[in-house]
């Protein structure tokens, strides 16, 4: 290109991925993939185009002030795609489920014979709620729901398989085995975690809850202290399987057949470890439960801490 050396280069992280930093970091060439979300933004600045943004990135390049995301390796990208793939086809399927019942709703069709999307579930659709419709349309419509419901579980079971198998044989199975030792983190939550988190010692204890977001909100002045809500930033997807995974620990610890099934398959050290997380984490459920604590309020707080659980069990040799 005719530039005198030594060439630095920065680019937005976005949906075009890391094809470009990877071939720039072959020739030799230094390549930071910013962190949109940590990028210095004047408060007065009202004029977006592409041009000022990349002076503006030029310039805190310079200055180094550029916060970098983590570079995933091609196999870590490919994996994270097919997880994500997974959290997709999760939406879709509660999306397509929640057309099918209000249709059924709007008709005055309401099922009470227990826990919905069960096998029970699933006869009584074909059977009472079909028989319950007049109109043909109606029932073209209940036909094309129910369809779309049947499709997507059948491709969200063939995802699963797919992870399931990468879990046995990857670079993330002693990961995934050792996060396993925890209560609720099974093989899909624990692939997850591992796929999405990548690289877990660049993070600590303390620090690894704030990167998912799972810390309040403070606003500060003087002697004054405030603070709200979790701040929400970081991936969303960590965060959401953090959040469901805590709910785990909310009944008496006894350790079954399944998480012992686990354990087999971890080290000593992390079994240890594990046992030891789900005590604690169960012990502080029943703190905040003593205190009256609002069950959502203190979900968040043991998942912000199952988050250093994880962390601890991940980094381990």
């Amino acid at each position: 290109m005719g530039l005198s050396g030594p060439v630095a280069v920065v680019y937005e992280a976005g949906p075009s991925g890391f094809g470009l930093y990877r071939s720039l970091s072959t020739s030799g060439i230094r390549c930071e993939v910013a962190a949109p979300s940590r990028l210095h933004r004047p408060s007065g600045d009202r004029i977006k185009t592409d041009a000022r943004d990349a002076i503006h990135l030029a310039r805190l390049l310079k200055m180094d002030e550029i916060t970098s995301v983590s570079i995933p390796t091609v196999e870590q990208e490919a994996a994270r795609d097919l997880v994500r793939a997974r959290e997709d086809c999760r939406a879709d399927l509660m999306r397509a489920r929640h057309r099918l019942s209000k249709l059924l709703l709007r008709h005055g069709i309401v099922y009470s014979g227990g826990e919905a999307w069960t096998g029970k579930h699933d006869q009584w659709l074909r059977e009472e709620a079909l028989a319950g419709l007049g109109s043909r349309a109606t029932r073209l419509t209940f036909d094309s729901d129910y369809d779309a419901v049947l499709t997507i579980q059948a491709r969200r079971e063939r995802i699963d398989d797919q992870i399931e198998q990468m879990a046995l044989d990857s670079e993330f199975t002693a990961v995934v085995r050792r996060l396993g030792c925890l209560r609720g983190v099974g093989t899909l939550t624990g692939f997850a975690l591992a796929v999405e988190i990548g690289d877990w010692h660049r993070f600590t204890g303390n620090s690894i809850g704030s990167f998912v977001g799972l810390v309040p909100s403070e606003y500060s002045s003087g002697a004054s202290r405030s603070q709200g809500p979790i701040t929400k930033t970081g991936n969303t997807h960590v965060r959401r399987l953090l959040v469901e995974a805590a709910w785990h620990h909310l009944p008496r610890y006894c350790a079954g057949k399944t998480l012992r099934q686990r354990w087999d398959l971890a080290p000593a050290a992390a079994r240890t470890r594990g046992d030891q997380g789900n005590r604690r984490l169960h012990q502080r459920w029943t703190t905040f439960l003593q205190r009256r604590k609002r069950h959502t309020i203190a979900n968040i707080a043991i998942a912000r801490e199952l988050s250093g659980w994880c962390w601890s069990l991940a980094v381990m040799d």
